[in-house]
């Protein structure tokens, strides 16, 4: 069993996750400076694949590479570019490591990067490939073919709970559970009544399913602006850029509504935690987890 999975399951502790950054060049030292920044403060942290449709190394390569350092690794999978059987051989392939947490997704469309041109595969969906993961934790391939001993597998998904159409969120939160998801991480949303919507809701089902909103720490007004103009399924309310923007030091401005967003994050239904994004790779990440209540591991 992962801590991620005891933590969720065992516990009533909150949990935090965070993203790895995409590795490029520079490899091996540019771990071991990202670990040594977020493995005080953060349970598991996701090692992307192929993240906003940009190549990078893999995600089992870093995922590796994180667990060689001490930190727990949850791994992402993007349909995007693999079919079924990749999407097997990539969770065999982490199960061979002893990496247990596994987040499958469908994935951002190939026009989100920088390489359009590139032939999608979308063989299966988020949903469809949470349930393939289910079935090679219960021991066998998708074909059938056994599988022995069975791998350790603690798996989650996604959601967005701020894009249209909002009302079926939860409903495809609590089918992606049925597949087999544990937890879901969500999705950026700075729209804090869809947020309470979604979490209400998905605790209205009576299954339990642990929520991770997601948090994002930004220098100011430009970030907001360029993700709300840039990236699909998010968007900023006006007067939340208009706040940061006007601000006479837009680092703290954007400091304070993360921090805001994050502690009414943390008291809605379901929600056990929070996963962080941090876009200022400065010490405002371990002010952020102190005022959080967060003690330094």
């Amino acid at each position: 069993m992962s801590n991620l999975q005891h933590l969720l399951e065992n516990t009533n502790e909150k949990v935090f996750t965070a993203e790895f950054p995409s590795i490029d060049g520079n490899g091996m030292e540019k771990v071991e400076k990202n670990v040594a920044r977020l493995r005080p403060w953060f349970d598991a942290v996701n090692s992307t694949d192929n993240a906003a449709a940009h190549a990078h190394a893999s995600n089992l390569s870093v995922a590796i590479a994180m667990k060689m350092h001490g930190l727990e690794p949850i791994m992402q999978i993007s349909q995007r570019d693999k079919n079924r059987i990749a999407v097997q051989s990539d969770i065999m392939g982490a199960a061979l490591h002893g990496i247990e947490n596994i987040s499958l997704m469908t994935g951002d469309d190939v026009t989100a990067g920088d390489e359009p041109e590139a032939r999608r595969v979308f063989d299966i969906d988020g949903p469809q490939a949470i349930k393939v993961a289910n079935i090679l934790r219960n021991g066998t391939y998708l074909s059938g073919r056994k599988i022995n001993p069975a791998p350790t597998l603690f798996i989650s998904g996604v959601e967005n709970p701020g894009t249209h159409p909002l009302e079926y969120r939860a409903e495809r939160a609590i089918k992606k559970q049925e597949a087999g998801a544990r937890y879901l991480q969500l999705q950026l949303c700075f729209h804090l009544d869809r947020l309470e919507k979604f979490c209400i809701a998905v605790a209205a089902h009576g299954t339990n399913l642990p929520l991770l909103p997601n948090i994002i720490l930004l220098k100011g007004a430009k970030g907001m602006v360029f993700m709300n103009e840039n990236v699909r399924g998010i968007n900023i309310p006006q007067d939340q850029i208009d706040r940061v923007g006007s601000a006479e030091d837009q680092a703290e401005a954007a400091y304070q509504l993360a921090l805001e967003h994050a502690k009414f994050a943390l008291s809605l239904p379901g929600v056990r935690g929070l996963h962080i994004t941090d876009f200022r790779h400065d010490d405002s990440l371990a002010r952020f987890m102190k005022d959080l209540g967060r003690t330094e591991k």
